[in-house]
């Protein structure tokens, strides 16, 4: 029985640490799709969000930026923000707790020796020590059968290590749906220029085959601010027409993300993206009016964050995750994770890497653990005021819930969801 708050730390933290993550949301790759996931240094130093943090200090001009290689580019980056600067933002730090996550002597600030010491892995290997090290076992990846790269692969036959799922991206054919469909139409699918119920019939044909093809655990789509439904634009009619009678007859859920604005600088790339709080009223209409669809959501403006959660307390098919992109400090994953345990219990995914770059999933799921803990840590304190007695296998329970179970549980897989020792 626990009975002090310096016990109730330590089992806390052991039990967070200890923990194995599934992680939700990434932009990785499993290691037999080759080149197309990143990793190393140079690609670690040249994230779109260090890129977007760099120009605010060199005087360099993009067009010029972007002339450079990969590792001219990482060069400048290391320079001018671990140099010349102190590395105290969280993209920086993250960059150094991953660096030292594997190893490396950071007193040294020897950027060719880090290269060097990485460099002699290879893909695989690095797959493997970066998801031990990160206490990773299982990873959902975000995959495009738009993206010619990865629409080969897939077609091609290759199938994912066990420790990598699918979950498969609709950005194309939701929110650019006038190009898309000439896309569809190159691939063998006769979609017409008028929405009418042979062309609907025909991208749910495509979405079957893709779902059929990578077996995902969701179907998913990043969303603008101004995201509405019902709506009658093709994104509305797909998403009623397709995707939610799909996804409920796959028995997938729908994830959605929402509150980007995309290139509002376009010659950042990546980088150039910015956000905007959205509305609720799709969202509210979506979750009432289609109860038997489950709906993944996390949202991008720190504005929407208290109504996603109240959302959550109505609708049981709902599933509020992570703290995305822009939310992903510690100041705010603080006030969002106590905020959604205060209002929804132990019942969400607390976060999510959102990893570009392999080796991130270090620093993400570093940082994360020790700022989850600490809420944690405060709430149990709280119910041990009241005169409640907690069991450190009770905590262990609820931990597995929250870095795992919760996710496995709601897309329909029992066999993932790990009973923890007593």
């Amino acid at each position: 029985m626990i009975s002090e708050r310096e016990q109730l730390a330590a089992v806390v933290q052991d039990a967070v640490q200890r923990q194995k993550v599934t992680d939700m949301h990434t932009h990785l790759y499993s290691p037999n799709f080759g080149d197309i996931l990143l990793w190393g240094v140079d690609e670690l130093l040249t994230y779109h969000y260090l890129v977007a943090e760099v120009m605010r200090w060199s005087e360099i001009s993009i067009d010029d930026f972007w002339k450079l290689s990969k590792q001219q580019q990482a060069e400048l980056i290391w320079n001018k923000l671990f140099v010349e600067h102190s590395p105290v933002s969280e993209a920086c730090r993250g960059v150094l707790t991953t660096l030292q996550g594997l190893g490396l002597d950071l007193s040294t600030r020897d950027l060719q020796r880090y290269r060097e010491v990485i460099g002699k892995a290879d893909r695989c290997s690095q797959v493997d020590r970066v998801l031990e090290l990160a206490n990773v076992d299982h990873v959902v990846m975000t995959n495009d059968p738009f993206d010619d790269r990865e629409r080969a692969v897939w077609l091609a036959g290759t199938k994912p290590d066990s420790r990598f799922h699918a979950a498969l991206r609709i950005d194309p054919l939701l929110n650019e749906f006038e190009s898309g469909k000439h896309r569809l139409r190159e691939w063998g699918y006769a979609v017409g220029e008028d929405w009418d119920e042979p062309t609907a019939a025909e991208v749910r044909r495509f979405l079957k085959d893709w779902i059929g093809r990578m077996n995902p655990l969701y179907m998913a789509v990043s969303l603008p601010p101004t995201f509405a439904y019902p709506e009658e634009s093709d994104r509305g009619r797909i998403i009623r027409d397709c995707i939610l009678p799909v996804a409920r007859e796959a028995g997938i859920p729908f994830a959605m993300m929402i509150g980007v604005k995309k290139k509002v600088h376009p010659a950042l790339g990546d980088a150039g993206d910015f956000l905007g709080p959205a509305g609720m009223e799709a969202l509210e209409y979506l979750l009432s009016q289609y109860p038997d669809n489950k709906f993944i959501v996390t949202m991008l403006s720190r504005e929407n964050q208290h109504e996603l959660a109240v959302l959550g307390r109505k609708f049981r098919n709902l599933m509020v995750f992570g703290c995305w992109w822009f939310l992903n400090n510690p100041v705010i994953i603080n006030e969002m994770t106590r905020m959604r345990l205060e209002l929804l219990g132990l019942s969400v995914v607390p976060q999510h890497s959102d990893a570009r770059v392999l080796d991130q999933l270090i620093y993400k799921w570093r940082h994360s653990k020790e700022l989850i803990a600490d809420v944690l840590i405060e709430k149990y304190s709280d119910v041990l005021k009241t005169g409640w007695k907690l069991e450190a296998a009770e905590i262990r329970r609820d931990v597995a819930d929250l870095f795992r179970n919760n996710f496995w549980r709601f897309v329909g897989r029992p066999d993932k969801v790990q009973v923890p020792e007593e």
